[in-house]
């Protein structure tokens, strides 16, 4: 059975509570990704993702400039987590229930020590039919 541990993506960029909107949308830009974790002290407090972000922008635009508002401000407090060892087959069901773009992945401690995202679904899925079609493929030769 595979596990979260497999397919994470184990460099996490991050947020602190007090980084600014600006550096957010910096960091979502710079690092081409939709989702980042805000931890204190190694453990997961919230998650940012880039529909949060495009909310607290329009809120930006009416109540100040970007250096004002901070990830703590707009931040998903209350995040689905997963652990290394949870199977695929649950995150993903997961994932899908509740439409989550994306899982931190914590240990025990509730430290973050990953992160996996409905890209790297689609990935693990692209790599599962592929080895499909080679084995219908090889099947159809020795016929």
């Amino acid at each position: 059975m595979r596990r979260v541990a497999e397919l994470m993506t184990r460099d996490v960029v991050t947020l602190k509570e007090m980084d600014n909107l600006a550096r957010i949308d910096e960091l979502l830009r710079q690092e081409r990704v939709r989702h980042l974790p805000v931890v204190r002290d190694g453990k997961l407090v919230g998650l940012v993702t880039h529909r949060d972000l495009l909310r607290a922008l329009a809120k930006s635009a009416a109540e100040g400039p970007l250096e004002t508002l901070w990830a703590m401000d707009f931040m998903q407090r209350d995040v689905a987590t997963v652990h290394p060892n949870t199977p695929l087959r649950d995150a993903i069901q997961l994932s899908l229930n509740n439409k989550y773009g994306c899982l931190p992945v914590v240990d025990h401690a509730g430290d973050l020590v990953g992160i996996v995202t409905h890209a790297d679904f689609v990935r693990l899925a692209a790599e599962l039919l592929e080895d499909v079609d080679l084995r219908e493929a090889a099947a159809e030769d020795r016929a």
